[in-house]
């Protein structure tokens, strides 16, 4: 008798998996979801060869580069390149002026789009929410060869819109476009005008989300359409808000190279000159490439540090932050 129950207990027991089992497995899961896959490999490509594979090289920032000899080919020469870019008479005039660029970005612009999603938000006609949205996220699409060229034709002084305007009312033509005081003022205002729709699709995501029986139930204690928004939509948002403010800071340094090349001139450059055309001169004119991949470095060091730092005080005052 015992050796018929031994008997069935061993039958019982499950038959181990072979290695090859889970792969199988895999694979089949795999074949079965391949067209998600196939739409998942553009986007894997782009980001291994536009932003990972560059990442090679960052190296050429602790060399003396030379294209004929390659990324390792050339001399190695540690931090002198950084060395350089600290000592340069140049550096704090970049700095300030890309720091300031930097921070009118985020004072004026960022929150534009968030004040744009709340008012499109608000609106309760279909058909003219839709037109609006439309009308404002055209100018995304334009290039900023468009953007600055018809900033040019309204700001010159010579038939431009503007000074037109202020001729016909008795007062003096300003030339904003080579004035050191306007420069930063109109690159706020292109950015404004260009980038406030397109930025203003996360934010709208994100109110289609908050749940109509708070927005129900604070009616019903009395709250007017203005404390609805205060204590209802803006909590309901604010991690969604925190989140792209740490994004953004990633690319602190990053105030447009195109759109600052094109506005800059003899007259503005003190106030114009920043890290990114500055490169550009050094880079590519001049063919200083360690010199400027230094400067990029730096750049990206500076976003790193602060999206670091600012995740970690979200985390600090509650917030899920972007991990």
């Amino acid at each position: 008798m015992s050796d018929v129950m031994t008997g069935q207990a061993i039958s019982e027991q499950p038959v181990p998996k072979t290695k090859s089992r889970p792969v199988h497995e895999l694979w089949r899961r795999v074949w079965k979801e391949r067209w998600i896959y196939a739409l998942f490999l553009p986007g894997f490509a782009y980001f291994i060869i536009f932003k990972y594979w560059p990442m090679w090289g960052v190296i050429m920032a602790f060399e003396n580069y030379q294209p004929f000899q390659g990324v390792l080919g050339s001399q190695w020469v540690g931090l002198e390149n950084f060395q350089r870019f600290f000592s340069d008479p140049a550096f704090w005039q970049l700095f300030r002026n890309t720091f300031i660029l930097a921070v009118y970005n985020i004072v004026f612009f960022f929150p534009c789009t968030i004040i744009v999603a709340l008012l499109l938000n608000e609106l309760r006609i279909h058909w003219f929410k839709s037109s609006v949205q439309t009308l404002i996220y055209i100018p995304h699409f334009f290039s900023w060869t468009v953007v600055v060229g018809i900033t040019y034709m309204l700001l010159t002084t010579q038939g431009g819109l503007v000074n037109e305007l202020l001729n016909m009312v008795g007062l003096h033509q300003v030339n904003f476009l080579e004035s050191s005081a306007w420069f930063r003022p109109l690159i706020v205002i292109q950015d404004i005008w260009k980038e406030t729709g397109w930025g203003t699709i996360i934010f709208l995501a994100a109110l289609a989300g908050v749940n109509v029986e708070l927005y129900e139930a604070a009616r019903i204690d009395g709250a007017n359409r203005l404390q609805q928004l205060w204590h209802v939509t803006l909590p309901a948002i604010r991690g969604v808000i925190i989140i792209m403010f740490i994004l953004r800071l990633g690319s602190f340094l990053d105030v447009g190279f195109e759109q600052i090349w094109l506005m800059l001139n003899a007259m503005n450059r003190d106030v114009g000159e920043v890290f990114d055309t500055y490169v550009y001169t050094l880079g590519l004119q001049q063919g200083q490439f360690s010199y400027s991949a230094a400067i990029g470095l730096f750049k990206s060091v500076v976003g790193l540090i602060l999206v670091l730092g600012a995740n970690k005080v979200a985390k600090l005052f509650g917030e899920e932050g972007i991990y």
